[in-house]
């Protein structure tokens, strides 16, 4: 993947298996503030090195060499008719929240899943997350509904907008 995109002192580029142990500790502080994914276990660099499978676009930001901001794609699922569809998701530390540094990600993930051939991304946000929800608007997702009692967390019932992009086939 050669998607980078730059912005001040901070740069968008394809992650690789050695920002591993960065991504894993902003993926945990989102498990931990309980705001953005039903996962409760924590994740290691082990855990996240599987993402980069060679398909599902994986990238960061970084700032000052550190890595501030991931956006991740994965299966949505297994069915050959879906293989254009990824799931995706996006996590930023929390000094690093409403910077920007989301937008960027999600901006550059879009570019890398659009080169790698996918024509839609889509992932569900929990209903409260109004910060991702805004976000996702504006940089063209649309909220397609409402999955009421999705999962528990914490033994409450969640619900999660649905939310899907479609993207530009790579012949234009």
């Amino acid at each position: 993947m050669t998607t980078q995109l730059t912005h001040s002192a901070r740069v968008a580029r394809g992650g690789t298996a050695a920002d591993s142990a960065a991504i894993a500790e902003i993926y945990n502080q989102g498990i931990d503030d309980r705001l953005a994914t039903f996962e409760t276990r924590a994740r290691t660099a082990a855990d996240v090195r599987g993402w980069f499978d060679g398909v599902h676009p994986v990238v960061v930001v970084e700032q000052a060499g550190r890595v501030i901001a991931f956006a991740s794609t994965s299966t949505y699922r297994p069915r050959e008719c879906y293989a254009g569809i990824a799931e995706f998701s996006v996590y930023v530390a929390r000094e690093h929240r409403r910077s920007g540094a989301g937008r960027m990600a999600l901006e550059a993930l879009v570019q890398a899943a659009q080169q790698m051939g996918f024509w839609k991304l889509l992932s569900r946000v929990f209903v409260e997350n109004t910060a991702s929800r805004r976000l996702l608007v504006a940089l063209g997702f649309r909220e397609v509904g409402v999955y009421q009692r999705h999962a528990q967390l914490d033994g409450e019932w969640r619900d999660v907008v649905i939310v899907e992009r479609l993207l530009r086939p790579r012949d234009g």
